[in-house]
């Protein structure tokens, strides 16, 4: 099982990632694009990443909102590195 992060660790890392916030033990971002094809590029490129990280984003999606949840199934849905780790992959896609 992974280790969770602590409260004061999961806040010192939501500073370096803007607009992040954490509730109910995810971390959420809702993203706004110009339309829905920039929407769905998005969300392509990001499963690229989740493949690659082995580690999978709640998603939705409705026209040009996308809004992103992480948590780590294997660590009893709480907040691990892992879920960081595909945050920062996530923003670097903008």
């Amino acid at each position: 099982m992974k280790k969770s992060v602590t409260q004061h660790e999961i806040n010192e890392k939501l500073s370096e990632l803007p607009g992040w916030s954490f509730s109910n033990d995810q971390l959420k971002k809702s993203y706004l694009f110009k339309n829905f094809r920039d929407a769905m590029g998005f969300l392509i490129a990001i499963s690229y990443q989740a493949e690659q990280l082995d580690h999978h984003p709640g998603i939705y999606n409705c026209f040009n909102r996308v809004e992103i949840t992480l948590n780590t199934h294997d660590a009893n849905n709480s907040v691990t590195e892992k879920d960081f780790i595909l945050a920062r992959a996530i923003e670097s896609l903008l």
